[in-house]
């Protein structure tokens, strides 16, 4: 049952009307059902590895918070303790609740390590049908998340059983975030605050957009990238560069539409969650590209395994042994460059235990890398030439960074790392403008009304990233007649599953 579907908005519909009909204390339960049994129409099966998820994290959350309670209750009662036996209980009660987050982590990690294995089309020459659960990867994160928060006394652990049970399973969110924090989640999330027309409204206009952006942009132009892509060999060079920019601007308006509609609906029953995209297309850099996309994700890995690695007993001893052997500006970008490796590498894991996505993560850590190593020299670029500024650079710089960026994204569509980097190739070496001329478009899946539509559609959003007021509502109800004319019941089309859902 996907957000696209009709069964989805008629559930969708049902559970706003019973929210609002309930009194405010009860409506978390509602949600608590809805998004359980939301789940449970992608398999009860995969309900189970869900399951698995909810009491893990909870018992090592309530048993981490009942030894850090033992802690605070010891030492108050026993304040003239020598300095020395304080610490020494500390560190004890530090071990134990480090062993409960240590083995829930192994748990749920190593789960989530299988399920993505056991997804691969051929594990050790067989071939399996095994389909991954849908979202596992972002409610494990989230839950995680929360677990790693209570071990470092962010927030007190949430002992209710169903309030964390709705918490990782929250509906909307479910399929492809965003990864949110539950101290900021669970602030609006348990509470059923009160129906205002307004709020209620700005949420149902994101859906609209939402929509918008995935049916009558996203599904069609991955039609034109499964072309390109389906046989590579026949679409090379220009063919090459044009599917990597297609499939950037479907990547985008797939997952941002999927993120739309689900905080859209968050909107509409008064519940806040935290943006996912902040206009990345218009980014100058990498660094600026990776602010403004999938930014919980990014501050997923930042927070919990970039800083902690960067901080390590191991990573502080090699820093003073580069600072003792090979001087401080080696010590000092050393941990970083280590810690931004690894962090790229299990991103490129998060996303697909396959080469590709390792290949993919490795590719931004070493663009981010060099990036950081050419600093000097952009300086003292733009210290000799002051004048290299202004609108006409920043143009520049963000055509650089999304072809840049659309080339790492390749990995996304070919098959193997060396398939992956001989297709890139051709774009150099085989370019075939003359082919690609008298191939045209049309010959890539779509007719000349569904280019039209797709070209329209990416204009209006391209748009939109330049306006900051709200639209007036009449803009929402062209929308909505788009949708229904050139969406999922137009030109014969059915919406297909969101990218990010394999996740």
């Amino acid at each position: 049952m996907y957000f696209t579907s009709i069964p989805f908005i008629a559930f969708l519909c049902l559970t706003l009307l019973v929210y609002y009909i309930l009194p405010r204390r009860a409506r978390w339960v509602l949600l608590l059902a809805a998004s359980l049994g939301f789940y449970a129409f992608s398999g009860w099966d995969n309900l189970c590895y869900m399951a698995f998820v909810i009491l893990s994290s909870y018992a090592a959350g309530c048993f981490i918070q009942k030894t850090n309670d033992q802690t605070k209750a010891y030492l108050a009662e026993h304040k003239d303790l020598p300095r020395e036996e304080k610490k020494a209980y500390r560190a004890a009660q530090k071990r134990k609740s480090t062993a409960w987050l240590v083995t829930a982590m192994l748990l749920n990690f190593g789960v989530l390590a299988a399920v993505k294995i056991l997804a691969l089309p051929q594990i050790g020459g067989i071939f399996t049908d095994y389909v991954m659960p849908m979202g596992i990867s972002f409610f494990t994160f989230r839950t995680m998340g929360y677990l790693i928060d209570v071990y470092r006394g962010k927030h007190p652990a949430q002992c209710n059983l169903a309030k964390l049970a709705l918490f990782t399973s929250f509906f909307p969110a479910v399929i492809q975030g965003p990864i949110s924090r539950y101290d900021s989640l669970s602030k609006t999330l348990f509470e059923g605050t009160g129906f205002s027309l307004d709020v209620f409204g700005k949420g149902a206009e994101r859906i609209i957009w939402g929509y918008f952006k995935k049916l009558v942009i996203a599904d069609r132009l991955l039609v034109m990238v499964g072309t390109l892509t389906g046989t590579p060999g026949e679409y090379e060079g220009l063919y090459t560069l044009l599917s990597i920019v297609i499939y950037a601007a479907a990547l985008y308006c797939d997952f941002t539409g999927g993120i739309d509609i689900t905080i859209g609906i968050g909107e509409t029953m008064g519940i806040t969650q935290e943006e996912n995209f902040l206009s990345p297309f218009r980014s100058l850099n990498i660094f600026d590209y990776w602010r403004r996309w999938h930014i919980t994700m990014g501050t997923w890995f930042k927070d919990y395994i970039f800083y902690p690695i960067s901080v390590a007993r191991p990573m502080m001893k090699l820093t003073k042994w580069c600072k003792k052997h090979l001087g401080d500006k080696t010590a000092r970008r050393v941990p970083v460059y280590i810690a931004t490796l690894v962090t790229w590498f299990a991103t490129g894991i998060w996303h697909g235990a396959s080469w590709n996505f390792i290949a993919w993560g490795i590719a931004n850590a070493l663009v981010i890398v060099a990036s950081q190593e050419l600093q000097p020299l952009y300086q003292k670029f733009h210290l000799r030439f002051p004048k290299m500024k202004g609108k006409g650079y920043d143009s520049f710089q963000i055509i650089r960074t999304f072809i840049l960026m659309s080339f790492i994204r390749a990995f996304d569509i070919y098959p193997g790392v060396i398939g992956t980097l001989k297709q890139l190739s051709t774009i150099f070496w085989k370019p075939s403008p003359a082919k690609f001329i008298a191939g045209g478009l049309t010959s890539l899946g779509l007719d000349t009304a569904g280019l039209i539509a797709a070209a329209a559609g990416l204009a209006i959003v391209i748009a939109s990233s330049f306006i900051k007021k709200r639209p007036p509502a009449i803009v929402f109800a062209l929308l909505v007649i788009a949708i229904l004319i050139f969406g999922v019941y137009g030109l014969g089309f059915d919406a297909a599953q969101f990218i990010y859902n394999r996740f």
